[in-house]
């Protein structure tokens, strides 16, 4: 597991303050690409000069408890499933340490560069999702 805090801002808030449903994706990617640079993996590198990408091509969440402007946040990320060219990521995301906010998970397919056709999951990338 991988645990990642931040802080909700303004801007990623509705007219009432409350973070905007789809804005909480933006949190756990954020959450996602600090641990792979945690990991010594940069993801823009990765897409600039690597022969794979690894798009999201499933993502589903709950909302547990509504997440407003300035409450710190904690999101920890696991791994849920590791297949030959997919990968699930489960998170969750903690409102002061301790209360759950949301829950949900991304599915990630590693497709080639090329052709966008599903590609086995390079063993760098897999021993990296193994610490989750």
């Amino acid at each position: 597991m991988y645990g990642y805090k931040s802080k909700i801002k303004l801007f990623d808030t509705d007219a009432a303050g409350i973070l905007f449903f789809a804005n909480q994706f933006k949190y756990v990617e954020e959450a996602y690409e600090a641990f792979l640079s945690s990991e010594n993996i940069n993801i823009i590198d990765l897409i600039k000069n690597g022969n794979f990408l690894v798009p999201v091509v499933h993502a589903e969440t709950d909302y547990i408890s509504p997440l407003t402007v300035g409450d710190e946040i904690t999101i920890e990320i696991k791994i849920g499933k590791i297949g030959e060219s997919s990968f699930r990521l489960d998170h969750k995301i903690f409102k002061n340490g301790n209360i759950e906010s949301g829950s949900g998970n991304t599915v990630h397919v590693c497709v080639s560069k090329m052709n966008f056709k599903r590609i086995k999951i390079p063993e760098k990338i897999v021993s990296v999702l193994k610490k989750l």
